[in-house]
């Protein structure tokens, strides 16, 4: 929960235009946004009003991140861990194939028109960890095709943003996303700046 989350009435009534308190603090960019929750003007949340007033006059309330394919706002970036050139992605291919670490591949993502190729982290069970290598390599063409995958999993550093807690449904941006497209999944592991989420998906509600 976000500083001004816990300021909000906590109703989660819908009548500001969001599904929830947390949904409308996370959009919060003015005092001018405030308006649209009817139980702030009350007597009994001015202090809390002011409050949120001063927090966001002095910019503390978060970095908008938007998304250039949809114009969708994301609550953080996810950039690579440490040494790597992208966050990491869990892929399922639909045809059976077997991998070993080092394989370089080419697919596309279910729902992305986007091909992607990437370098095999690992190989388990069917699923592949892996990390983007560019939509290109260049000169080289002995990547294997695997076709449409699902992506089950991105995992990587929150480097815009606030880190969200684990069992959250998030929007997030994945930095190297060629169509700087908002993603949405559940957060299933957060330590420190580092997270993994799941259940991904392209739709974002």
């Amino acid at each position: 929960m976000n500083i001004l989350e816990r300021l909000l009435p906590g109703y989660n009534c819908g009548e500001c235009g969001r599904r929830s308190c947390r949904d409308f603090a996370e959009h919060l960019s003015s005092a001018e946004d405030l308006s649209r929750c009817p139980f702030m003007s009350q007597e009994r949340f001015r202090g809390r009003l002011d409050e949120i007033r001063r927090i966001l006059e002095r910019g503390a309330a978060r970095e908008r991140i938007v998304g250039v394919m949809d114009g969708l706002e994301a609550e953080f970036s996810l950039g690579p861990l440490d040494g790597e050139m992208s966050c990491r992605e869990d892929l399922h291919p639909l045809e059976h194939c077997s991998l070993e670490a080092g394989d370089l591949i080419r697919y596309r993502p279910l729902g992305c028109p986007i091909t992607h190729f990437a370098e095999v982290l690992e190989f388990d069970r069917g699923v592949a960890r892996v990390r983007i290598v560019g939509p290109l390599f260049g000169e080289r063409s002995d990547y294997r095709d695997l076709g449409i995958c699902m992506v089950l999993a991105f995992e990587g550093r929150v480097v815009r943003g606030r880190v969200p807690d684990v069992g959250r449904t998030v929007r997030f941006l994945p930095e190297h996303c060629m169509m700087q497209k908002v993603h949405s999944g559940v957060v299933v592991h957060s330590e420190g700046d580092r997270v993994r989420i799941e259940a991904i998906d392209l739709k974002v509600w």
